[in-house]
């Protein structure tokens, strides 16, 4: 019985690993199919293939959530690896993102101010991108000035997500009152916990300690009907909160 068992497991992994290359699959797959026998397969069959076979926008994005737990540089890789191959906005842009997320900052801001040149000045992407990556450097200032450019497009640059930008730079600018009102209209709009939380972290830095612990009580109730990815992204953004709060 266990010879027959170990040929089906090594029938199988064969043919996920042909499927891995035949898709174009990262060769970190054949490392996992191949050294970790049977879960390995198993991981690649609930990652790659039933999505590919169900579809849908909840499928996909916990099937992207699983590859970057896996692999977390994986989208930098890529990224690097297309800008290179074809420097264009679009990549550069990307490759941007994908350092914002990997916490490469000063990266991030140079490719997003190298990209955002001629027609691609105004680009509120761009932009809002290169205005995130100087709150992260400490820039307020620089920031603000990006913000207030953004601004001036009514259509794309006054957004929720350009809002809380918005009161990050005044807050470390010291404009208070400018950053509460920028904070609140965000809060209100923006999905997911991270507004909120922001909000609620400016309030406790700015003695309104109550009010942010009211923040945090909405976000535990949230977060109690939340599970998987969602949940630990948002378990993320609930923490922010609370420890401007002293951890509570």
């Amino acid at each position: 019985m266990i010879l027959p068992g170990f040929l089906l497991s090594l029938v199988m992994a064969i043919l996920l690993c042909w499927h891995a290359v035949k898709t174009g699959r990262d060769s970190m797959w054949l490392w996992i199919i191949l050294m970790l026998q049977p879960i390995g397969g198993l991981v690649y069959i609930a990652l790659n293939i039933v999505p590919d076979i169900f579809g849908g926008t909840t499928a996909r994005r916990l099937s992207a959530a699983a590859r970057e737990t896996l692999d977390p540089h994986r989208e930098y890789r890529e990224a690097k690896a297309a800008w290179e191959d074809t420097p264009t906005v679009r990549n550069q842009s990307r490759l941007a993102t994908a350092a914002m997320h990997m916490g490469h900052f000063a990266e991030a801001e140079q490719l997003y101010q190298a990209a955002a040149q001629g027609v691609h000045a105004d680009d509120p992407v761009l932009l809002l991108g290169r205005a995130n990556a100087l709150l992260e450097l400490d820039r307020p200032a620089e920031a603000l000035k990006v913000l207030e450019k953004l601004g001036d497009d009514a259509a794309h640059g006054r957004t929720p997500a350009a809002a809380m930008a918005l009161g990050r730079a005044y807050d470390g600018l010291g404009r208070v009152q400018e950053a509460d009102t920028a904070f609140q209209w965000a809060a209100e709009r923006l999905p997911g916990f991270e507004g909120l939380a922001r909000y609620a972290a400016f309030m406790a830095r700015h003695g309104r300690r109550d009010e942010a612990r009211e923040i945090v009580k909405e976000l535990d109730l949230r977060l109690a009907k939340l599970r998987g990815q969602f949940r630990k992204e948002a378990l993320v953004w609930r923490e922010h909160a609370a420890q401007a709060l002293g951890g509570r």
